[in-house]
């Protein structure tokens, strides 16, 4: 195994090192499993109850009528989110599709959007317009507000309180933190924060953006009151089998304006060819939890590898997960890069390939990103990112196998170690 581990370009140094973190995390990765266990029960009595059969795969094509993998499998994600409706479809392009898909959809001339987890991620800023963009919701005269977190990371409810106008009509809340180095919100913190708006106005509707979320937690935060929930198939959902797709799951009311904007009014859910994908999409839902689980262990080994070596991460290498993502703050931008340089070359796809920054469509600054993935951009693969600007922090996340991620983290601190930028 270790000869193994040099020919792919680890050192022995690194190999130590790395060899006393794991020694330490056998417990930790043991919950994991414990409740990889659990999510994947629970998706098989979903599949079950739904009765997913040989001719859910079937493809359809043209208008997509009568499509009963499609059907089938919305009823699927609605079982295991135990929700009263679903949209799950080949048609949403990308997580931020699907955000921008449930916000227009739900939202109306003179409503106000309100954001109580502070900023939303970069891309969904071209969507609101807090970044003029070309079909925003400020053209279409929805208004937009937010309220910070605490600095513990907690929801701020007196900010809340006041923000909350009469033509607000729905509150998102971002269950991972982005580009930012803040905490990561637990599904059960999310359903106080709901219980509390909705005790304020019952009729708000509560959005959460659950990508890089699914199946952390026994519980989602559909569990907890949240009228829509959303994701992209290429993270946890997808299981690293789903070519392309996004969801959102919630109140019949909710997904039926979805689909009305997805297709057209007057054909909503009735609509939409699903092109030979279902088996991918059923059973990449069906791995997902055990994928994840693998994501998650490598979330863990890269905090515990990167604050023992002194560096800031966020979740720190003790905290509780509530997401995949694991934030590692460097300070200084060649940190960022070596770390991606790593990421990349542990890839089975393009490890020849060096990433660099770029100026990326919907990103207000220069984006490194290292990903050879099977699905181009699927960041429940083995993949690491960031915006090259302080406090200059890359963002780690996926791996479909536990050796795979562990690999990328060694390949990471191998490429630091060896510009000198880590000592060990």
């Amino acid at each position: 195994m270790e000869q193994l581990y040099e020919s792919l370009g680890i050192s022995r140094p690194v190999l130590d090192f790395a060899g006393k973190i794991l020694d330490s995390l056998e417990e930790r990765f043991r919950e994991i499993d414990d409740m990889a266990e659990y999510n994947q029960l629970k998706v098989i009595r979903a599949m079950q109850e739904a009765r997913v059969s040989a001719e859910c795969f079937q493809a359809t094509s043209g208008y997509g009528y009568n499509d009963l993998g499609r059907e089938t499998l919305e009823r699927v994600y609605a079982l295991t989110f135990h929700t009263e409706d679903a949209l799950v479809r080949p048609q949403i392009t990308c997580g931020t599709h699907a955000l921008a898909l449930a916000l227009s959809s739900n939202l109306r001339p003179g409503d106000e959007l309100l954001s109580i987890s502070g900023k939303p991620y970069d891309t969904l800023e071209e969507v609101i317009g807090i970044r003029p963009s070309c079909g925003s919701l400020s053209e279409y005269g929805i208004t937009y507000a937010q309220t910070e977190l605490k600095e513990d990371g907690s929801f701020n409810y007196d900010a809340i309180r006041n923000a909350i106008r009469p033509n607000t009509r729905m509150v998102a809340i971002q269950r991972s933190k982005g580009y930012l180095t803040r905490p990561t919100l637990s599904a059960e913190q999310i359903g106080e924060a709901i219980a509390f708006v909705k005790g304020i106005r019952p009729d708000i509707i509560c959005m959460v953006d659950n990508c890089y979320g699914e199946f952390v937690e026994k519980l989602e935060p559909s569990d907890f009151g949240a009228d829509m929930t959303v994701g992209s198939l290429i993270k946890n959902p997808g299981g690293g089998l789903a070519p392309i797709g996004g969801y959102i799951a919630g109140t019949k009311e909710c997904i039926e304006r979805a689909a009305y904007r997805l297709t057209s009014p007057g054909l909503g859910k009735e609509v939409g060819a699903t092109l030979g994908v279902m088996q991918s999409f059923y059973q990449g839902f069906f791995l997902a939890p055990v994928v994840t689980a693998a994501a998650l262990k490598g979330a863990i080994f890269a905090a515990n590898i990167y604050e023992s070596l002194g560096f800031k991460v966020v979740p720190g290498a003790k905290e509780k997960r509530y997401d995949i993502i694991q934030a590692v703050e460097f300070g200084f931008p060649e940190g960022v890069i070596a770390f991606c340089e790593g990421i990349q070359a542990a890839a089975p796809v393009d490890s020849y390939v060096t990433p660099e920054p770029w100026a990326m469509p919907g990103y207000d600054s220069d984006v490194i990103m290292a990903a050879g993935a099977f699905v181009q951009g699927s960041s429940i693969e083995l993949s690491a990112d960031g915006p090259i600007k302080p406090p200059y922090a890359v963002y780690f996340q996926g791996g479909l196998t536990w050796p795979h991620a562990k690999l990328g983290i060694l390949k990471s601190l191998q490429r630091l170690y060896e510009k000198g930028y880590v000592t060990l």
